[in-house]
């Protein structure tokens, strides 16, 4: 822990603002994943852009290396600190700063949730769609890439950001792109930093688009006795050209945790699509009319839709509480969770056979995804012990090596972290890495920012 940095960030921040208690420091030595927790030697909690620009400025000229913490739910350890380091907290940064109706466009601080901001644009008859579940901060699903259940029909969030702030590693305040929707000028810095995992500079605030709220939602359910069928039905939905809001797979193993723990009555544990439908009302009739008729094609045990809100809001809950049903299904057990994504051409090929890998493997491994978008989560439930937790590691590295063979990627949302940087050398050609450590050497030359993750490789050693 260092003293003098310590002493000097109360100085400029005030003695409320920087916590070295072990609860404090503890609560934010860990995100949501597996990852071995280390404690950070400190806790600032920033309220400004200009509270994070003083202290990165300080953290720059003591040497101290500080990683950025906005709710903590990652899952790839993005947000576990060095041991030692800073943890700059950034969710009392909730303010919306500026919304334009007409535009369609707001700027918020990095602190605000998506919940937060859409309970403030209610109003406006506008909307902020990307939806990676759970309280998530926008700072943070900037800096992970976040996307979610919506972007099959709205986009991730890189599609989503128009601009940013982002303070460098030296303090000094870098604004990108603005409130245009396209421009040809100079490099595109904020989709540069989209992604960036706080390695490159610590995002502040953020230009949004919004889209309107739909005139009408409906949603359904379809359960099918094989996985196979239920993944065909997704893509032949994509490729008739539906404009689907939502397809969610959830596979026998996920339908019966979500079952018990959600009280989804009069569903079975067999494989399952959660499906979407937004526009205007005779839009919407369509596209449930062109989806049933493919469901029926590839042998789906019914077609309940509904339009009832709370219906509706009881079936993305159950959704959302995925995880936490994994947990709950496997009492003391330690999730890992996958993020495999391919073209959707090949995703009933890796589905498939990471079907047969869970099975071979003796673990429990439900599958959850959205398959729209060709991506989808195997949360393996890895036994509290040092063998199953190989094990799991096993299984895992053998997904990826399935997803990539197929022209995937190790991680189509979650990011890379801690938990995906082995696979950064076999994923990216190896000029396109010295490409990026390039650019975290140049914006970080003193690898104060997050260091350790994302590159494969010690980037003060490569230098």
């Amino acid at each position: 822990m260092n003293t003098d940095l310590i002493a000097a960030l109360r100085a400029r921040l005030g003695e409320d603002r920087v916590s070295t208690a072990e609860a404090v420091r503890e609560q934010h030595s860990h995100g949501e994943g597996h990852h071995a927790p280390s404690l950070p030697g400190a806790v600032v909690f920033a309220q400004s852009t200009d509270d994070v620009a003083q202290t990165l400025a300080l953290c720059s000229a003591h040497g101290v290396p500080l990683t950025a913490f906005g709710a903590g739910t990652s899952l790839e350890g993005h947000v576990n600190p060095p041991e030692g380091g800073i943890s700059l907290d950034l969710s009392r940064m909730t303010d919306l700063l500026s919304v334009h109706p007409q535009d369609m466009d707001c700027r918020v601080q990095a602190g605000i949730t998506r919940q937060a901001l859409n309970q403030i644009l209610r109003d406006t008859g506008l909307f902020f769609p990307v939806d990676p579940g759970g309280e998530a901060t926008i700072g943070g699903m900037c800096a992970t890439r976040a996307s979610g259940t919506a972007a099959v029909r709205y986009g991730t969030i890189r599609e989503n950001v128009l601009g940013l702030t982002v303070v460098l590693a030296d303090g000094r305040v870098m604004r990108t792109g603005g409130r245009v929707r396209k421009s040809s000028t100079g490099y595109d810095l904020t989709h540069l930093l989209i992604g960036s995992e706080g390695t490159l500079g610590v995002i502040t605030e953020i230009q949004l688009r919004l889209h309107p709220i739909p005139e009408t939602i409906a949603a359904a359910v379809v359960q099918f006795e094989t996985l196979a069928d239920a993944v065909a039905t997704a893509i032949d939905i994509l490729q008739f050209g539906v404009p689907i809001g939502r397809v969610e797979l959830l596979d026998d193993v996920q339908m019966d945790a979500s079952i018990r723990y959600s009280s989804l009555a009069g569903l079975r544990a067999l494989p399952t699509l959660f499906l979407e439908f937004v526009g205007g009302p005779d839009s919407v009739r369509e596209q449930i009319a062109a989806v049933e008729a493919i469901v029926a094609d590839r042998g789906g045990l019914g077609f309940d839709w509904h339009t009832d809100p709370d219906q509706r809001a009881a079936l993305w809950r159950a959704r959302h509480h995925a995880y936490w049903a994994c947990l709950a299904y496997r009492p003391g057990y330690r999730a890992m969770t996958t993020d495999a994504i391919v073209p959707i051409s090949a995703l009933t090929e890796l589905v498939t056979g990471v079907k047969a890998d869970i099975a071979e493997s003796g673990l429990t491994a439900p599958i959850v995804g959205h398959v729209g978008d060709g991506n989808f989560h195997t949360i393996i439930l890895a036994p509290p012990t040092p063998e199953g937790l190989e094990q799991a590691w096993a299984l895992d590295r053998k997904i990826v090596r399935r997803a990539l063979a197929l022209g995937g990627s190790c991680s189509g949302e979650h990011g890379v972290g801690l938990g995906k940087r082995a696979f950064m050398a076999d994923e990216h050609d190896p000029v396109a890495l010295d490409v990026m450590r390039a650019l975290k050497r140049t914006l970080d030359p003193n690898d104060i920012l997050n260091p350790g993750k994302m590159l494969p490789g010690n980037v003060r050693s490569d230098r």
